[in-house]
């Protein structure tokens, strides 16, 4: 059963992510360079109503969960790559999965980069761990528990944040 809401949450990601036009190109690009910050209004959406969900299941006792171990060794890494990957090609991994399924063939070849990377990724698996994952490994630690405050104080400061760049981008015409 479990799948199955993971099943239903992805579609209706898919349709928010369509109807938001964040699999287009153009959108695309356009965050890139700062033209137009649609997607990033999206992904802070995003974030703010996961945030809210996730935290609102586990206070409630529905699910627990934990933070992964913080390593900012491959954290930059990863952004460095994932950020590369997404300047070069116009597409994040989850749009141009969209992409295609609007029929955009052209994401053929960013997908099987992206299969490739992850066959890379695994090979390469014991000489990350071994020499990237312990730079800047700070452990299971979350964001209000390195504060020293209750993750509603987070979300809520995340909340009125966006709020607020929202308004200034919506100011400056992006």
């Amino acid at each position: 059963m479990i799948l199955v809401y993971g099943l239903v949450t992805g579609i209706f990601f898919g349709i928010f992510l369509q109807q938001a036009q964040a699999l287009r190109f153009e959108r695309q690009v356009e965050a890139m360079l700062l033209k137009d910050m649609t997607i990033v209004k999206f992904m802070l959406t995003t974030i703010v109503v996961g945030s809210i969900g996730i935290h609102a299941l586990q206070d409630g006792g529905v699910i627990s969960f934990s933070p992964r171990a913080l390593s900012l060794g491959s954290q930059i890494v990863g952004g460095l790559l994932f950020g590369a990957g997404w300047a070069i090609i116009g597409y994040c991994p989850g749009t141009s999965i969209g992409a295609l399924g609007e029929g955009r063939f052209h994401v053929i070849w960013p997908i099987l980069g992206m299969l490739l990377g992850g066959l890379v990724f695994a090979l390469l698996y014991p000489l990350i761990q071994t020499y990237i994952q312990p730079l800047g490994s700070f452990g299971s630690i979350s964001l209000p528990q390195l504060l020293g405050v209750n993750h509603w104080v987070v979300i809520a400061a995340l909340t009125v944040g966006s709020f607020f760049l929202f308004r200034f981008f919506e100011r400056r015409g992006l």
